[in-house]
């Protein structure tokens, strides 16, 4: 097999392994790309000779690779070395051992998970509104301008704003300060996301909370729902700083991506 893993220096405390990891990619076969400042990792998926294509980084790296993987009918592969890693967590990869992840190059032991989509735009994780959204804008504003202890500055001031995001959700009014949409069920805690059991179940899971803190969840199960603000919308896809047009049509679309593991021993 003709693997690519695209490789991104950036994401998480790991950056200084991207060369170390690209070598023991080639080593196996695989050709390896560390993406450049201005380049565009799904732009070097979409035009690549490969039989499957991986990204090597953090959340917010894997879902624009996935979604050129997903068009062109080819297995991803998730190899981990961001800061949180709540995908291959939930694919059951071993998050401190990147290494060991890139055998799936060369397995055949592949599943076929559900994917998420927000007005088209592939996600693997979640979309989050309100609060948690403005912190990850804000944190990431703070990052451009090198301020140090950015997301802890973020949090602080995300925390001083009182009022709900005032969202539309399938044509009723949710007055909620946290809005998650998720591809699959999490365990929800505060301020952080538990672990999907499954990434199968071919249906999205809405959360809202009212609270200052996200004590207490509202859920909601659907193939699809439909959040409408005014103007446009700030989100996070992936924890990634986005803005999205209202309204958002979320809707998820089961066992789409195929995506290659390391054979179990």
């Amino acid at each position: 097999m003709r693997g690519l893993l695209i490789v991104n220096p950036r994401s998480g405390a790991r950056s200084r392994r991207a060369h170390a990891l690209a070598a023991q990619a080639r080593a196996r076969g695989i050709e390896a790309r560390i993406v450049r400042p201005g380049e565009d990792p799904a732009a070097l998926a979409a035009s690549a000779e490969a039989d499957a294509v991986g990204v090597a980084g953090g959340d917010g790296s894997l879902a624009p690779v996935a979604a050129v993987a997903l068009s062109r009918g080819l297995p991803f592969v998730c190899v981990p070395t961001g800061t949180r890693n709540h995908f291959a967590r939930d694919l059951g990869l071993d998050r401190e051992d990147p290494l060991a992840a890139l055998a799936a190059f060369e397995s055949r032991r592949e599943v076929r998970i559900d994917v998420g989509r927000a007005n088209g735009r592939l996600f693997l994780n979640n979309v989050s509104f309100g609060l948690y959204a403005r912190l990850v804008h804000r944190r990431e504003a703070h990052r451009r301008r090198g301020e140090a202890l950015a997301r802890l500055r973020a949090l602080w001031l995300s925390l001083r704003e009182r009022g709900p995001v005032g969202l539309v959700v399938d044509g009723e009014p949710v007055a909620a300060r946290f809005a998650l949409v998720a591809n699959n069920a999490y365990q929800l805690d505060l301020f952080d996301l538990g672990e999907r059991e499954r990434l199968d179940e071919g249906a999205l899971h809405a959360y809202f909370a009212a609270g200052s803190l996200p004590n207490a969840w509202e859920e909601r199960v659907a193939p699809s729902f439909r959040v409408e603000a005014s103007g446009r919308l700030r989100a996070a896809v992936d924890g990634e700083p986005v803005e999205l047009v209202s309204p958002v049509e979320l809707r998820v679309e089961p066992l789409a991506l195929r995506v290659l593991l390391p054979e179990e021993e």
